[in-house]
């Protein structure tokens, strides 16, 4: 436009998310605040399998505490923050050319006074930050909602999980066509399922009410009769 007319204005807002105690506002241990861009892509909002996850590192939060941690397809954030804020060293990656959501982010984590290592990282490209990861734990929420990037997905997980002796990979996915779809990818790339949980079995009741769909999480590993 003419003029050099201001951008419109975008439709921000701040969720809030509690952990422990009554997981209310009145009532926690933690509270994790996430700017969400609501008429932005689904990077930038927080999806119920999200929450599920962070719920999860919460609840395991003894197993995260000094455990290096890396968040694939981080969007918003709220498990790798929640696991920054128990005692992880924590690095957040989404989509390499995707800065909008990489530098929102750093504005999640410096909302939340939280020391995370930021990164572009983009699923089934060999870039050099890629090999200086070495993670304890692999966290990724909804990760498999577009089959187009399975196999780049589950490539980079294989690397880390090849690149971090006794490390897994702990995802959250809406269980759409059932457990065959995971199966299949977990024998094509040689690993194994340790933990197979319904997302809501371990969910506050105050959560549940919010959230729909049938949500899954699963902990994978190498396995290592297929990797000798």
């Amino acid at each position: 436009m003419e003029g050099g007319a201001p951008a419109p204005a975008r439709m921000t807002t701040v969720s809030r998310h509690y952990f422990g105690g009554g997981a209310s506002e009145c009532d926690h241990d933690l509270r994790v605040d996430i700017i969400e861009n609501i008429e932005e892509d689904y990077g930038m909002f927080v999806w119920p399998c999200s929450v599920i996850l962070a719920e999860y590192v919460w609840q395991q939060r003894s197993r995260f505490s000094g455990s290096k941690v890396v968040e694939l397809g981080a969007g918003t954030s709220l498990p790798g923050l929640v696991a920054a804020k128990v005692g992880a060293d924590v690095t957040l990656t989404d989509i390499a050319h995707n800065t909008e959501v990489l530098n929102n982010i750093r504005r999640i984590c410096a909302l939340n006074n939280a020391s995370c290592t930021v990164s572009g990282l983009t699923w089934g490209d060999w870039d050099e930050p890629i090999f200086d990861l070495h993670p304890d734990i692999i966290l990724g929420a909804d990760v498999l909602y577009d089959s187009a990037n399975f196999d780049n997905l589950f490539a980079t997980v294989t690397f880390l999980l090849e690149n971090s002796p006794g490390s897994v990979f702990i995802t959250t996915y809406h269980n759409r066509s059932g457990h065959h779809l995971i199966e299949f990818l977990m024998v094509k790339w040689g690993l194994k399922c340790l933990k197979l949980l319904d997302g809501f079995s371990f969910l506050p009741s105050c959560k549940t009410a919010s959230l729909q769909g049938n949500i899954q999480l699963v902990e994978i590993a190498l396995d290592k009769e297929k990797h000798k």
